[in-house]
């Protein structure tokens, strides 16, 4: 699998993930620099070797508008570490209102959740509280930060130093 470079706005926070060959182009063409490298990787030409991208930073400020992290049943799913809220099972997940529609509760981050279709269908149309239920992890708003340095754990430890990650409480 081919490595991803991260990009840093001027003021360092992220921006975008590109490939390796975007970002040597902005690299030669003088609109990033770069802030490390993947260790042990190169890339060479017939004359040339180039350290491997692993986070590069523009050298002009771009006014990118936030857009937030997109609410999705994926998104959720991985906020969630693709586990039941209630009682940690990872089959036939479901998404579940913590505060059911029927009692006004919105299609929210803070207000949905990752449920297995047993504990969502034993909820029904309560509270968690109102059956009993605890909650492993209180339902959150993420930031781009939060999921980019998942990725990063797994996939770019480079990435680690340059990432806040927070979490959003707000809608």
């Amino acid at each position: 699998m081919e490595k991803k470079v991260l990009v840093l706005n001027l003021d360092h926070t992220p921006v975008a993930v590109v490939t390796v060959q975007k970002a040597m182009v902005l690299s030669i063409l003088e609109k990033v620099s770069i802030l490390a490298d993947y260790p042990f990787l190169s890339i060479r030409t017939v004359d040339q070797e180039f350290k491997y991208p692993a986070v590069v930073r523009l050298d002009e400020y771009k006014n990118v508008p936030y857009r937030g992290v997109l609410l999705n049943r994926g998104n959720l799913f991985k906020r969630d570490n693709n586990e039941c809220q209630y009682c940690g099972s990872q089959k036939h997940l479901t998404i579940d209102h913590v505060v059911p529609r029927s009692k006004g509760g919105k299609s929210s981050w803070t207000n949905l959740i990752t449920a297995c279709h047993r504990c969502n269908v034993q909820k029904g149309d309560k509270t968690p509280e109102e059956v009993g239920f605890l909650m492993k992890r209180r339902p959150f708003k993420p930031s781009l930060s939060y999921f980019l340095s998942e990725y990063a754990e797994k996939n770019a430890e480079e990435w680690m130093p340059f990432l806040e990650v927070r979490t959003v409480q707000s809608d």
